[in-house]
């Protein structure tokens, strides 16, 4: 059985704690979804804690995933204050050692995580090539958790079925953290020309930090067709303007995830990362993911510079792949 143990454990008459660190982004956050919801199925008279970033973690427990959020980001210490250590801690952030270090600083009751003899840890073994979802599967299945890549979906309040795909917008999301997985601006300025002209509306969406870049892809079109959002939506915003969209196009980042979580079609670009790893991992025919790259060489996901296998996509693929889906999801009218 996965894990050490520990000291930690629940006062008298308090409820124990299951803590799960995954103190990562946006798209890292959604595919341990399915893990967090199979340690609730697992231990269902514990409160769910997860030490994640404040913004999406918060989200996720107004979702109901977990009960709490401890705010933690990377491999800083998780603010644990003088409570007692947590009954169950679970790492859902990497293959240790440090990761590992950091919950067993916490004097958890047990530990739960891949085997790592640096930090004296036993578990199952740690795969590289495995697709980033089943990871975290395996992981929490090794303590007895019942759960499937179906624990992917997200109910953001937005009913698909209801919805008009006709009026819906083409969601354009350019940016990525790292330059290695952002398409060039001018692709996507002229993919979005390219839909406007076509009769579609166009949402850019982005962070405060890429106000620029959004605004460079719908400038000098009609602001009544194109517009963007960078820096106007929270979280929740964000994930309601891509469940009522008809359709996402980004790279490979945490938008592609909300769009797979919610059930939106998407057309994904990917340039160093493969998409076994990364990709959409259900409602597979609802997405198209577009990729160039050679399946034994990745590339670099925190380069500087687009990867080659991104620029290797050209603006005529994406533009054909997107009127592809679009006549797919196209709602028919007797």
């Amino acid at each position: 059985m996965s894990g050490v143990r520990g000291t930690g454990g629940a006062g008298a008459g308090a409820r124990p704690v299951v803590l799960a660190l995954r103190a990562l982004g946006l798209g890292d956050a959604l595919t341990g979804v399915p893990a967090l919801r199979g340690l609730r199925r697992a231990f269902p008279g514990h409160r769910l804690v997860l030490a994640a970033p404040a913004g999406v973690g918060g989200w996720l427990r107004d979702l109901g995933v977990v009960d709490d959020v401890v705010g933690s980001s990377g491999l800083d210490p998780v603010p644990w204050g003088d409570r007692d250590g947590p009954d169950v801690a679970v790492n859902l952030h990497g293959s240790g050692p440090e990761s590992h270090r950091l919950l067993l600083d916490l004097r958890p009751g047990r530990l739960v995580a891949f085997a790592s003899p640096e930090a004296g840890v036993d578990g199952p073994a740690w795969r590289r090539d495995e697709h980033e979802v089943d990871r975290w599967l395996r992981l929490v299945r090794s303590v007895g958790a019942e759960c499937s890549r179906e624990d992917l979906r997200l109910d953001v309040g937005v009913a698909r079925g209801m919805r008009d795909d006709d009026a819906a917008p083409v969601v354009l999301h350019p940016g990525a953290a790292s330059g290695s997985r952002r398409w060039p601006v001018d692709r996507w300025a002229a993919l979005a020309a390219g839909l406007v002209a076509g009769g579609r509306r166009v949402v850019v969406t982005g962070g405060p930090q890429e106000a620029a870049l959004a605004g460079a892809v719908v400038d000098g079109l009609p602001p009544d067709r194109a517009a963007s959002t960078a820096g106007d939506l929270d979280l929740p915003g964000l994930a309601r303007l891509v469940a009522d969209a008809a359709l996402v196009v980004c790279g490979d980042t945490g938008v592609a995830h909300v769009a797979t979580a919610v059930g939106t079609p998407s057309v994904l670009l990917f340039g160093p990362t493969p998409p076994r790893w990364w990709g959409p991992c259900i409602d597979e025919d609802a997405h198209v993911v577009l990729w160039h790259g050679e399946p034994g060489r990745p590339g670099d996901p925190h380069g500087d510079e687009p990867d080659p296998a991104l620029l290797a996509v050209p603006t005529a693929e994406v533009r054909d792949a997107v009127e592809v889906l679009l006549a797919r999801v196209a709602p028919t009218h007797a």
